[in-house]
């Protein structure tokens, strides 16, 4: 077995609306690729690489409605400017087509198939974002809304659904006719972000509020939301002209709804749910309402969700520790997983993180996933790294992470919390960071680090901190506000200074961020005192930072700049710069780059 293998990762699969094939984003080295494969009962072919003109990172991949068609979003540079191409299905036809030249400062995001027009949401420099669909073969363009901070999230059939709103407090719109309709009433806090508009014409005509057949001008959906309730469950929404009216179609109790997907037919919803960070699948029958057991699948974390038109095959995306993110075909009736290849065998003996849970200093309970490093000593307080993730309203999961892999084996426990303001934990819990909120999440970083010392995990002069976005935010504040708690920090692509990040950024990036940490005009007080770069006289700690170039989420002015500010003062940093990343760093080499740098810095940092 090739080493290239070993390590082949997949993710991001689309079935074709027939079962007959599907595509899916494969990582070989370099930037990640699309690739296109047949399948014959549970025989698949070996992978069509999709080409295209363009040098960076795929980042989704869609069949057209008569799977005629693959849509994809890429990144050129690996940048945050993304472009939407489209390629034919067909073997012999490599010409790729991209989709609205448009504002070339902008970006572009595929969102949806519309029978054979392709739905974007295209955002210019001034951050107003445009609905679209666009026909692959003539570029006629449709523009269906325009607004600031908008995103399309479906389109059929002359009605279309938009997400507005800025984090935390989003909902959705239904446009059709010229005409704007919101969902649901006004629930502040509230999120209701992902939907699918159902189609009458094609698939199986019910209604979901009891009467058989639907009416014109009747447009049914399914959304995800936690309007009125603590977690995300799955609601049936109807609207028509005499008003809107819902009902809820499943839910679980502790536990929020990640994902789902439905056939095109209307008789078959997938359902990921989210217990505290660990995935449970589910197969919902609209035909009566039934949920089939939970698909055992060979991953702790499942995600991006796809379904044939009759809702016999599902893809999904499985990884954990230990386990590189692989696409798994599903036998929907069966509920059995198609083995497509061989599975990676790097780390496949890594154990299941331990959750831990402690309480922190005004009695809010907070958790966390522990990976012990199998080179501590049992029982000793080893070197550790608490590891935050980005958001703020993310979450840390039981997934696959090649850097923790090289960390635990150089000898390094490592803590990814989950401090307030993270996602999957209820509604409650993630607006408790929401602006002057945010000091005591930057509290909950130190607490952390008090927790493995009491609980003797970590060695007290031994611990350090990192994350990425605003991880590294939270990296570059628990070194700043909370300077005797780490030994080292790590940030990687994080915000310095807020108020140079608002003027900085994208417009679009900065109006969803207002939120959560304040706005820049009527709350500068707060985004000074809450950012890094100005509390930097306290920091004691040595500070690696690492960015991407092309980054335009967070600029890598945030991270040089405080670089600059802590060698002034005759402290120690330093910045590594990835020249052909973005905000993420997904090249291979890069990452391997990345643990190799991270775990020298440590390594030294402690031995000081």
């Amino acid at each position: 077995m090739s080493e290239s293998f070993l390590y082949r990762r997949t993710w991001g699969g689309s079935v074709s609306p027939d079962g007959s094939a599907f595509a899916h984003i494969v990582d070989v080295g370099g930037y990640p690729r699309a690739a296109q494969r047949f399948l014959h009962f549970t025989e698949t072919s070996s992978a069509r690489w999709v080409e295209l003109p363009v040098d960076g990172p795929v980042e989704k991949i869609l069949h057209s409605a008569d799977g005629h068609w693959l849509a994809c979003e890429v990144s050129p540079g690996g940048g945050e400017h993304h472009q939407v191409w489209v390629v034919t299905t067909d073997p012999e036809d490599r010409a790729a087509r991209r989709l609205g030249e448009g504002d070339s400062a902008g970006t572009m995001e595929l969102v949806c198939w519309d029978g054979n027009r392709v739905g974007v949401s295209a955002t210019g420099a001034d951050g107003v974002s445009e609905a679209q669909l666009i026909d692959p073969q003539t570029q006629e363009t449709t523009v269906l809304d325009r607004r600031m901070g908008a995103r399309l999230v479906d389109s059929w059939n002359g009605a279309a659904l938009l997400r507005v709103g800025p984090r935390g407090y989003r909902e959705l719109l239904l446009i059709r006719d010229g005409r704007m309709q919101p969902l649901l009433p006004a629930d502040p806090g509230s999120t209701t972000d992902a939907g699918v508009l159902l189609d009458f014409e094609h698939g199986w005509r019910t209604s979901l509020f009891g009467a058989q057949g639907a009416d014109d001008g009747v447009v049914q959906m399914l959304v995800r939301s936690d309007f009125e309730c603590e977690n995300h469950r799955l609601l049936a929404v109807e609207v028509a002209d005499d008003g809107v009216r819902y009902r809820v179609l499943a839910e679980r109790e502790s536990a929020t709804l990640d994902e789902f997907a439905v056939s095109n037919d209307m008789s078959t919803v997938a359902l990921v749910w989210n217990r505290e960070g660990y995935s449970e699948t589910q197969i919902l029958n609209l035909t009566d309402g039934s949920v089939n057991p939970p698909v055992r699948l060979p991953g702790l974390v499942a995600r991006e969700l796809s379904m044939s038109t009759a809702g016999s095959v599902l893809t999904v995306t499985v990884e954990g520790p230990g386990l590189p993110p692989q696409v798994q075909l599903v036998d929907v009736r069966r509920a059995e997983v198609i083995p497509l290849e061989p599975t990676p065998t790097v780390g496949r003996d890594a154990p299941a993180p331990s959750l831990e849970r402690f309480i922190a200093r005004d009695g809010l309970e907070l958790s966390g996933l522990l990976y012990r490093s199998p080179h501590v000593p049992g029982g000793e307080p080893g070197p550790t790294v608490v590891y935050f993730h980005g958001g703020p309203e993310a979450q840390s999961v039981p997934g696959y992470n090649s850097m923790f892999e090289k960390l635990l084996a150089a000898g390094f426990h490592v803590f990814a919390p989950n401090v307030r303001g993270s996602g999957g934990l209820g509604r409650t819990f993630s607006h408790a960071d929401d602006r002057y909120g945010r000091f005591a999440a930057i509290a909950d970083a130190a607490d952390c680090a008090d927790y493995l010392v009491d609980a003797e995990i970590a060695d007290a002069d031994r611990i350090a901190c990192s994350g990425r976005s605003y991880g590294g935010y939270l990296t570059l504040a628990s070194l700043t506000f909370h300077p005797d708690r780490y030994a080292a920090g790590v940030a990687i692509c994080g915000m310095s200074d807020l108020e140079s990040f608002y003027r900085n950024t994208e417009p679009w990036i900065a109006a969803a961020a207002y939120t959560k940490y304040g706005h820049p005009e009527h709350d500068r007080e707060l985004l000074r005192e809450l950012s890094p770069i100005h509390h930097i006289d306290r920091l004691v700690a040595p500070l690696l930072v690492v960015h991407g170039v092309h980054d335009t989420n967070v600029p890598v002015t945030e991270s040089l700049q405080i670089v600059d500010a802590v060698t002034a003062q005759g402290g120690s940093a330093k910045a590594v710069l990835f020249e052909d990343e973005g905000h993420a760093i997904v090249k291979r080499g890069n990452k391997d780059r990345l643990a190799r740098e991270m775990i020298a810095w440590l390594e030294v940092s402690f031995a000081g």
